[in-house]
């Protein structure tokens, strides 16, 4: 990890009433960096997500973003700070048309001119939206969907985009689409991003640092580069087991039962 660090957890416990969902995490994402959390169902990593974006109180620990401790603030507020939240499930508004989506992305904004240019960039970006921008959000799919919640979260103009799940119910097509697009704001705007995903072969290749969590806690933690290396993750999130030839060791993808 290189880079002044934009947004710094440390020791964060969230609960939902008695159940504590994370415990002690702590983690960084630098300027400019793709980070990932990796981890199964119910590891606690959209809690995770949900505390940094204000949705959640933290028990204790600290969340700071650009050296402010924001934990426990107003979403909206924290929305002005720079910081935008792509929720699990998308959670667009559906009655509304694709371009009124990408105006409430904006709606802290008063720069109306800069306003209207990001509107041509995200349809640079996701050119079916510009197709659709009189339709209403409910309408689109899955994908378009997908493709529309991140496009308004860049509407707000943030220095760091939270991203969960954005795989979620989506063919391999498309979600192979939304990565390269996302690995391509982060390149051409600087946009840093911490990345929830469960594809980890996917983050893995998209993100710079990885983090995996088990049951709330964070159990290890490197580049991606290391990671894609580590036994471990090979058999439990790349879906690849140890095969011995000759003497020799290989990888091999396992069998998938349908």
């Amino acid at each position: 990890m290189s880079g002044n660090i934009l947004l710094k957890l440390a020791n964060v416990e969230s609960a939902y009433g008695p159940i504590r969902a994370i415990r002690g995490v702590s983690l960084k994402v630098a300027q400019g960096e793709i980070a990932t959390v990796l981890g199964s169902n119910g590891a606690g990593k959209t809690t995770i997500l949900k505390t940094i974006s204000g949705i959640i109180d933290p028990r204790r620990g600290t969340v700071e973003f650009k050296g402010e401790n924001i934990a426990a603030q107003d979403p909206a507020l924290i929305v002005q700070k720079g910081l935008s939240h792509v929720p699990e499930g998308r959670e667009v508004f559906p009655l509304l048309s694709v371009r009124d989506n990408l105006l409430m992305g904006a709606y802290t904004r008063k720069d109306r001119d800069q306003v209207a240019r990001d509107i041509e960039t995200v349809f640079g970006y996701f050119p079916i939206l510009q197709e659709r921008a009189a339709q209403n959000a409910g309408l689109l799919s899955g994908g378009q969907q997908q493709m529309l919640a991140i496009s308004r979260a860049i509407m707000a103009a943030p220095e760091l985009i939270l991203l969960d799940e954005p795989s979620l119910g989506l063919s391999p097509r498309l979600t192979k689409e939304i990565f390269e697009i996302i690995v391509r704001i982060n390149r051409e705007r600087g946009t840093s991003m911490l990345l929830v995903e469960q594809n980890a072969n996917m983050a893995l290749n998209a993100a710079d640092f990885g983090y995996v969590l088990e049951n709330g806690r964070i159990v290890m933690e490197d580049s991606c580069a290391a990671l894609r290396e580590k036994d471990d993750i090979k058999e439990f999130y790349l879906g690849m087991k140890e095969q011995g030839v000759r003497g020799e060791r290989r990888w091999k993808k396992k069998k998938t039962w349908r």
